[in-house]
């Protein structure tokens, strides 16, 4: 599946998904509520990207939450799956059904529709267009030859499904983000190897979201349990081990091959200008969902657990970040090496130890090897309609080493950072991919 990307204009978000759908009548209703699942997450992948608060650690929760909603929808429906309430910290059991008749894709549609309205509420007015639009059209597509009883019956289920959700949602610590994820107050280190700002932004003055490791967690037992091992000593003599992994940043910056800039490029799905890193990874699985055409209860656990293990890997990560405080490769080469010297990419304006990209490629590794086998080869085209080449892997363990390996090639990693990431992420999602989604 290729994610087109459009300018939020009109019906620009909504027209071009909803032309793939199938007419309820031709098609069977399991994969009325496949296309239901799908076209929302198609959806949501573009509303992280024009969302401005929507960083990588708030998209990551977003994904896991509808993620959550979506399997919950179905296991109400199901006894052949098993709810993740009582597995996850703090979810209690979602509303059951009552009397009557549902029919799964109306109440599938009807509770990401409410989540999506829910985590989205601060999106841009055309966003908010967008959202009541896919409403409008994905209710007639998974209503139609329905019982018009059985379509408010099973709609209101979704929605109170949403609700339970987003109401447990809100209690997590990373519902309000205020200055934009900067805090206003910010009372920087003053060793010699604290993080320092990396540009002259003003808002940027201080690191994005320094709370965020304080973020309730999904499935770890809490973000300090899954912490990283201490990164090399700080030195800034020539020769010493901490020295070396600098000069290494700085020398693979200076003698990049173009393979190398493609892959640094590839995985740096920044915020604003695409669905973030965990974007990335969702793309991913409903490429592989269109491919081998899962079935709608594979492709929702997948996304759920998927969700949860990115989510906790950024938690995990940022209380490992701010813990140590780690200045940017950046910042150390330009004192120590080479005053003039600038990365491929731009360095985001928070420490350094451990990547994020690492640590959630870690854990989504972990989770899609989990589920679909250690040998799973796939092709990657998420990037494919702004001119980069689709890519192929072995397997999601070979992905997530390259999209480690990447922020040494943009200059923004010590080579530490990448592969204690990777470990971390890996501890991270292992409790994901552990989670009973069948009964």
């Amino acid at each position: 599946m290729t994610f087109r990307r459009r300018e939020l204009l009109g019906l620009s978000l909504v027209a071009p998904i909803a032309l793939s759908l199938k007419p309820a009548l031709a098609a069977d209703r399991a994969d009325v509520s496949r296309e239901v699942l799908l076209t929302w997450h198609k959806l949501i992948l573009e509303l992280v990207r024009h969302t401005a608060t929507y960083v990588p650690p708030v998209a990551a929760r977003a994904f896991a939450y509808i993620g959550v909603t979506g399997h919950e929808a179905l296991a109400t429906g199901n006894p052949a799956l098993r709810s993740l309430a009582g597995q996850l910290t703090d979810l209690a059991p979602t509303p059951a059904r009552g009397e009557g008749d549902f029919d799964e894709p109306c109440v599938l549609h009807g509770a990401l529709t409410a989540a999506a309205q829910g985590l989205f509420a601060n999106t841009g007015p055309t966003g908010q267009r967008s959202m009541e639009k896919m409403t409008a059209i994905m209710g007639r597509t998974a209503g139609e030859g329905v019982a018009g009883d059985v379509v408010d019956r099973s709609m209101a289920h979704g929605q109170a499904i949403a609700a339970h959700i987003l109401a447990w949602s809100a209690l997590d610590g990373g519902a309000v983000i205020e200055n934009m994820g900067f805090p206003r107050d910010y009372t920087p280190g003053t060793r010699p190897q604290d993080w320092v700002p990396t540009n002259l932004i003003r808002l940027q003055q201080a690191p994005l979201l320094p709370g965020w490791g304080g973020t309730r967690a999904f499935a770890i037992p809490s973000a300090a349990a899954l912490d990283a091992p201490p990164h090399p000593e700080y030195d800034e003599t020539p020769g010493s081990d901490f020295h070396g992994f600098a000069q290494e940043v700085y020398d693979t910056g200076r003698g990049l091959t173009d393979e190398q800039k493609l892959i640094a490029r590839f995985w740096s799905d920044d915020p604003m200008l695409t669905p973030t890193p965990a974007g990335h990874w969702i793309s991913i699985v409903m490429q592989i969902a269109d491919r081998d055409a899962l079935p709608v209860e594979v492709i929702s656990a997948t996304l759920a657990k998927l969700g949860v293990a990115q989510a906790d890997a950024f938690i995990s990560c940022w209380s490992t970040k701010f813990k140590y405080n780690l200045l940017r490769p950046v910042t150390y080469i330009k004192r120590h090496i080479d005053p003039k010297w600038e990365p491929l990419l731009i360095t985001p304006p928070f420490p350094e130890y451990t990547s994020g990209h690492s640590t959630q490629s870690g854990a989504a590794s972990t989770v899609l090897t989990a589920a679909f086998g250690e040998n799973f080869s796939f092709e990657d085209a998420t990037h494919k309609d702004e001119g980069l080449p689709v890519r192929s892997f072995p397997s999601f363990a070979a992905a997530a080493d390259e999209a480690a390996v990447s922020r040494l090639y943009g200059g923004i990693h010590f080579r530490f950072g990448n592969e204690a990431g990777l470990a971390q992420g890996r501890a991270v999602g292992a409790f994901a991919a552990s989670l009973r989604t069948e009964s």
